[in-house]
């Protein structure tokens, strides 16, 4: 089968968080699985500035707000997607600094609504056309509310190919004024709560969801909640009324690079099979060391806890605001922090970490580096997510050794094996669980934890239970398979 991913970022090229992940990965489970994949993403600049072996393989003029765009189509043979790019080349909406989404000074491009559209586009242009690319896929793959309307253009053209539909945060959900439906030349029978009417607005999200002819969740906890007003953001009732076409796929990893016995990050490499204590260890006497933290062997038995993630209330970084003091004041343990999100998190974060120096190591920002070195180093990483579509850290963690501590939502609820004495004695448990996003639920789980924590071999036991699960993405890559046939026939 011929297969186009269309996204707004992928890893390595451009990544803002687990979508750019998933668009690195999963097409690769599936080109080594037989099929011909390509990708095709904005040419933002700094995409451009990393490719230099592109060929132009057609022009378009496309719709924009109230006037057309000539746009290139760009190809290009670079390998690090391990499969062959495409390029929507509008240097008006593109070739800007900043992020996919924002200006460099934080706040959202103005004309998202006219870039992402037009992007939607041009995609469904070329996806529908053998003319330019002497390709045509049989299933167009399009993710998030940045291609959601690509769906919908596609069911305007004879012959298009199938669509599935991939939503992997439900609460961005590319929402934009009637104003700007307008402006953009959309069909006006969208306008309508059938299509993409939304409260008053119009939600790209939303077009994806109607129009596709598959919709996927990133995993199947998540692809129920998300059906349910407590995490549905008012997309609810859509959703129920095309439960038919939703089904929810776990997420994987990538293996290779999250491998401790390989990971060029680390600077000691251990494995299920090859001195895991050992490297669990040294690794985490070379993170203190890093962070500023100096201790002698017999010091490392101090229990560190991990996390990392956006500074926003969906990571549930309220409650660890509000636990730091009562687990540091009670308990002989460290925490060290990476991440970046709203500043007055970051500031109360700052705070913290000046009352409890040596003990709260916090790095605000991002790091690919110490992001895997935490995973290494750290003994219990902590995601006390308030809804988490599948989440990726957690199952980084459980290959790395480190058992994560979670809220039971979303992906979280589908990994991660609470350590109950049952669960235990069957080899089964990986981690900790807490079934409300409360202080006193999150709190009472880390008890759990550290208690544990001084039974050497029974944490031993669950560190090996953790490391031998595997969620690579062949299993999720056969299921998309499946999925595509269904709708590609």
């Amino acid at each position: 089968m011929k297969i186009l991913f269309a996204a707004s970022e992928a890893y390595p090229l451009v990544k803002t968080g687990g979508l750019g992940d998933v668009i690195h990965a999963l097409p690769r489970a599936l080109h080594q699985q037989g099929v011909d994949v390509r990708i095709i993403l904005p040419a933002y600049r700094l995409v451009l500035e990393q490719i230099s072996n592109l060929r132009i393989a057609g022009w378009l003029q496309v719709q924009g707000a109230g006037r057309l765009h000539e746009i290139r189509i760009l190809e290009t043979t670079d390998q690090r997607l391990g499969v062959p790019l495409l390029l929507v080349d509008a240097p008006n909406l593109f070739d800007r600094p900043g992020s996919p989404y924002l200006h460099p000074d934080g706040y959202n491009w103005h004309d998202n609504a006219e870039r992402f559209s037009v992007f939607s586009r041009a995609v469904a242009q070329v996806a529908s056309s053998t003319g330019m690319l002497d390709w045509k896929p049989d299933v167009v793959h399009a993710h998030d509310w940045q291609t959601g309307l690509l769906p919908a253009f596609l069911k305007l053209i004879p012959d298009a190919p199938a669509s599935v539909y991939t939503i992997h945060n439900l609460s961005y959900s590319g929402i934009f004024s009637h104003e700007e439906f307008a402006q953009l030349h959309l069909p006006g029978e969208w306008w309508s709560a059938d299509a993409l009417e939304f409260f008053g607005n119009f939600s790209m999200l939303k077009g994806g969801i109607i129009f596709a002819d598959k919709v996927t969740t990133v995993s199947p906890t998540y692809a129920r909640e998300i059906q349910t007003p407590g995490f549905g953001y008012g997309f609810d009732g859509v959703l129920r009324s095309h439960d038919h076409k939703l089904r929810g796929i776990l997420n994987g990893i990538d293996q290779e690079i999250w491998n401790p016995a390989t990971d060029p990050h680390l600077p000691h490499h251990y494995s299920l099979k090859y001195h895991y204590l050992a490297g669990k260890r040294n690794n985490k006497k070379a993170l203190l060391k890093q962070l500023g933290v100096e201790l002698k062997d017999e010091q490392l038995h101090t229990p560190l806890l991990g996390f990392i993630g956006r500074l926003v209330e969906q990571k549930g970084v309220d409650l660890l605001l509000q636990i730091i003091p009562h687990i540091l004041d009670n308990h002989d343990v460290r925490l060290v922090i990476l991440g970046s999100g709203e500043k007055h998190f970051e500031n109360a974060l700052r705070e913290l970490a000046a009352l409890y120096p040596q003990r709260l190591l916090l790095t605000l920002g991002y790091s690919e580096e110490l992001a895997h070195r935490i995973e290494a180093g750290a003994d219990l990483f902590l995601m006390p997510s308030r809804f988490e579509p599948c989440g990726l850290n957690q199952m980084y963690s459980l290959r790395y050794g480190t058992p994560p501590l979670v809220h039971q939502v979303g992906g979280l609820a589908d990994t991660v094996v609470d350590a109950t004495q049952e669960n235990l004695k069957n080899n089964t448990a990986t981690g900790f669980v807490f079934y409300e996003p409360s202080t006193g639920a999150m709190l009472h789980a880390i008890e759990r934890a550290l208690d544990l924590y001084k039974k050497p071999a029974s944490w031993h036991k669950l560190m090996r239970t953790a490391m031998a699960q595997d969620f690579g993405w062949n299993k999720s890559a056969n299921e998309y398979i499946r999925l595509y046939e269904e709708v590609g026939k």
